[in-house]
């Protein structure tokens, strides 16, 4: 950890199209050796997608999705006396919203299927129906979270 001020905060401004902050956020977290064009156009794609499969809006579907894997709690490792302890720990909404784009990201990038983008749109699809691998993992680190809830007061 930096001894140092800690690094501002840059703000990020809204993507073109569904004009959200979340969405552009969305678009940075996936961009890949800095390509921001592909990017955005495979979640765009994908959201396009998924706005026709389920009829409503696209964004409310990701929005929704997005809110279905975000975890409440997490376990940090503790080290306390010879032994190291799993301590869950509330999370921060940023870093909330981070893991969920994360964990999204990596289960679509795991799928099998064709391009991108639609493999994007089913696990956002999955999500959003409280299915699919970025879901089992929040269900997974919550359910580490209650095993290690007795260490709850090693918390720092």
């Amino acid at each position: 950890m930096s001894r140092r001020t800690t690094a501002p905060v840059r703000e990020v401004l809204p993507d073109p199209m569904y004009s959200s902050v979340v969405v552009e956020k969305f678009i940075r977290r996936m961009m890949v050796d800095g390509k921001k064009s592909l990017s955005t156009r495979i979640i765009y794609q994908a959201m396009a997608t998924m706005g026709e499969k389920t009829g409503e809006k696209p964004l409310d579907v990701f929005l929704k999705a997005l809110d279905n894997v975000k975890p409440v709690v997490e376990v940090k490792s503790r080290r306390v006396g010879g032994a190291t302890y799993q301590v869950p720990v509330e999370i921060r909404d940023n870093r909330r919203e981070a893991l969920a784009m994360r964990w999204i990201i990596a289960a679509a990038r795991n799928r099998n299927g064709h391009s991108m983008s639609e493999k994007l749109g089913a696990e956002l699809l999955d999500a959003y129906a409280n299915t699919g691998a970025a879901f089992k993992k929040k269900e997974d680190t919550h359910r580490m979270a209650e095993a290690n809830k007795a260490f709850s007061h090693y918390r720092w």
